[in-house]
């Protein structure tokens, strides 16, 4: 989440409460330090200041997360992509950099994003 948030450079307030939010909500992270969210997104800035950053965090996330919970991280990445209604095309590269390594199901991809759509639609 923290990646897909800094992928454009810039982490907005509404990502930063969308993380927060998550983190605290969502049953995934029921054993989760909480604590730990600051420490662990400045590590990520770390690894996004590589030349190869993105690929070596979506290597070391593959690895650390059961391959059942891969959608999982997918489907919140893009809902912090869209809590600002508009996803720069840095995002939309780093959603498509995510799908690719991990190998994800075109159909479940499509599901999650069109899904986050219809969350943060306007009228």
């Amino acid at each position: 989440m923290v990646t897909t948030s800094a992928a454009d450079a810039a982490m907005s307030s509404n990502e930063l409460v969308s993380i927060s939010n998550i983190v605290v909500r969502y049953p995934v992270f029921q054993n989760f330090d909480k604590e730990r969210l600051e420490a662990l997104a400045a590590e990520c800035y770390s690894y996004l200041e590589a030349h190869d950053g993105l690929e070596h965090i979506l290597d070391l996330t593959r690895d650390a997360l059961p391959e059942k919970l891969h959608d999982t991280a997918y489907a919140l990445a893009v809902e912090v992509a869209s809590c600002n209604l508009d996803v720069p095309q840095e995002k939309l590269l780093f959603l498509q950099m995510m799908r690719d390594r991990w190998e994800l199901d075109n159909l479940i991809v499509a599901a999650l994003e069109r899904s986050a759509r219809i969350r943060f639609r306007k009228l």
